[in-house]
């Protein structure tokens, strides 16, 4: 058995150990306020948790709560190559036929001179080109790149210049129209001086583009038919022949019908509720867990939290009413439903059954037309839970001021601990120096008196010899 530990050495008394019992005693109400902080800060996560789990629920019913988006819409074309299409917010479903008898074209018009070269040869040395009604003014000598730079530096030309090489050593100015169409097209007045630069003017009026055979493309408009009503168009986009979608013209040809088909999409939205369907589970799960780890014995679980159990019950109560209006009264009737586990379920079958017959009314459903939808109040439900002021953040703020408050409470006691751990080793370094002192007396005691007791035998024995 080993000695016991003592501030001197020179005793049998362990005072560590005293001391150290002492404080443990003492130290049982802070292991309580610290096990309580544990507690805190565990619930104060799960709160946490809980938010963000709503949070993530409250976008997927968002996505489903708007009359405006909640329904969408896909659009297809037959040839997507001659005309293709998109479609976007409020378009209307159908199918129209399109036949391109032409596109709209940007008007081209290049220099009927050349030059050697585009950067080196003067080829005006003032003046100015009239082009579309905007005047460019050259000055100094200038190349045939340079032209084409001062032509591109005025403001509002509606033109773009660029040096063409269409053979070796023989360079051009062309002129195109930043914008097709016949109201895009423009003339081209020349008043170069020191010029070599010419364009073509067929009916010699001095004004080139004003005839088709001065320009190498001329200007045209897109013409078209759209389920047989005639349609032009200074652009190959056209963003208002079909209400809500943009079509794009890509190919002319006269002889052939594309077929353009806008109809809901119902991917899109099957994925929308699933999604929502997937984070009401994930919510429903947290929940499970909460009590699961509240029956194993673990501190600081939402498992009997009224914030956690009435968010839950009101989910699913507001999932389950009646939203009288339209075709459907209830989200089963479009095969959204609980299982006996209370998890949500989707019957895919007869949503999509329902989405294709019954667009209007599942939207209705949703949203609400005239009345809050169901997931229009799952979104309200949701909010009053979340929002600055809601259930979860004044949970939280609570729990902050308590854990703030634990915190000081645990602090001051460990303080308390620590001065008197220190005064009670004080106390006991003072007694084990007394103890040591009387040990040390007591030794001096024992050999003054085996010292007595020697001489005192030393006495009797010389008397003995001396009788």
């Amino acid at each position: 058995m080993s000695s016991p530990i003592t501030f001197s050495g020179f005793n049998n008394i362990d005072f560590s150990t005293v001391v150290n019992a002492l404080i443990a005693q003492d130290s049982v109400p802070l292991t309580g306020l610290q096990a309580n902080q544990t507690a805190l800060n565990s619930e104060n996560a799960a709160y946490g948790t809980l938010a963000t789990k709503l949070a993530t629920l409250d976008a997927a019913a968002s996505a489903l709560a708007d009359p405006a988006t909640v329904t969408t819409y896909q659009a297809t074309s037959s040839n997507s190559a001659a005309v293709n299409v998109s479609a976007g917010a409020g378009v209307a479903p159908g199918q129209y036929d399109v036949v391109v008898s032409q596109l709209a074209r940007a008007q081209v018009t290049v220099s009927n001179t050349t030059a050697p070269d585009a950067n080196t040869t003067t080829v005006a040395t003032g003046g100015s080109l009239v082009i579309g009604g905007v005047t460019v003014n050259v000055t100094g000598n200038v190349t045939l790149s340079g032209l084409a730079a001062q032509i591109n530096q005025t403001t509002g030309i509606g033109v773009q210049a660029s040096v063409l090489q269409s053979a070796p050593g023989s360079y051009r100015l062309v002129l195109t129209s930043q914008s097709t169409g016949q109201a895009n097209a423009f003339t081209v007045t020349n008043n170069l001086t020191g010029s070599t630069v010419g364009f073509t003017d067929t009916n010699g009026d001095g004004v080139s583009g004003d005839s088709a055979a001065d320009n190498a493309i001329n200007a045209q408009d897109a013409s078209l038919t759209v389920n047989n009503i005639p349609v032009t168009s200074s652009t190959n986009t056209l963003t208002d022949v079909v209400q809500g979608a943009t079509v794009t013209l890509g190919q002319q040809d006269p002889s052939q019908t594309v077929s353009l088909t806008i109809a809901p999409n119902n991917d899109d939205l099957t994925t929308r509720v699933q999604n929502f369907i997937a984070a009401y589970n994930d919510l429903v799960s947290f929940s499970n867990d909460q009590r699961t780890q509240d029956a194993s014995g673990t501190a600081g679980t939402l498992a009997r939290d009224p914030v956690l159990t009435g968010v839950i019950s009101q989910l699913r109560s507001t999932l389950l009413a009646n939203y009288s209006g339209g075709t459907f009264d209830h989200l089963s009737e479009v095969g959204i439903g609980f299982d006996q586990n209370g998890q949500l379920t989707l019957d895919s079958a007869q949503f999509s059954a329902a989405v294709a017959a019954n667009p209007n009314d599942v939207n209705q459903l949703f949203t609400g037309t005239q009345q809050n939808g169901a997931f229009s109040s799952v979104h309200t439900l949701v909010t009053q839970y979340t929002q600055s002021g809601g259930f979860i953040p004044l949970a939280q703020d609570q729990l902050t001021d308590e854990l703030s408050r634990l915190a000081q409470s645990i602090t001051d006691m460990q303080n308390r601990l620590a001065v008197e751990r220190t005064t009670l080793q004080q106390e006991f370094t003072a007694a084990d120096l007394a103890i040591s002192q009387l040990n040390s007396q007591a030794s001096s005691l024992s050999a003054f008196g085996n010292a007595l007791s020697s001489s005192s035998l030393s006495s009797s024995s010389g008397s003995q010899q001396s009788t």
